[in-house]
């Protein structure tokens, strides 16, 4: 069954979320900036999620985890619960 590692960064707005990923892009830490910006658990480990499979997090999320490129920032993605700036740091299919 497939599975992936990814962090996240979650915000309230999609102005947020693309200035974060513009700082990332410019060498700022991801890490860093979950744990300064994020408004979810999660940011305590710099925005790591662990292990899980598809369905196990929402449709939006889910769709990005299992097709984008590892180790690239994607977003800004709209959920339920606000904008998130995903990177996958592996996946096995």
């Amino acid at each position: 069954m497939a599975s992936a590692t990814a962090r996240h960064i979650l915000v309230d707005t999609e102005a947020q979320c693309l200035e974060l990923k513009q700082r990332i892009a410019d060498g700022e830490d991801f890490a860093v900036i979950a744990r300064e910006y994020s408004s979810c658990p999660s940011r305590a480990q710099g925005g790591d999620l662990g292990r899980f499979g598809p369905g196990q997090m929402v449709r939006e999320f889910d769709q990005v985890v299992f097709s984008a490129q590892p180790n690239t920032v994607q977003g800004p993605v709209k959920t339920q619960f606000g904008y998130h700036l995903l990177e996958v740091t592996s996946r096995e299919d």
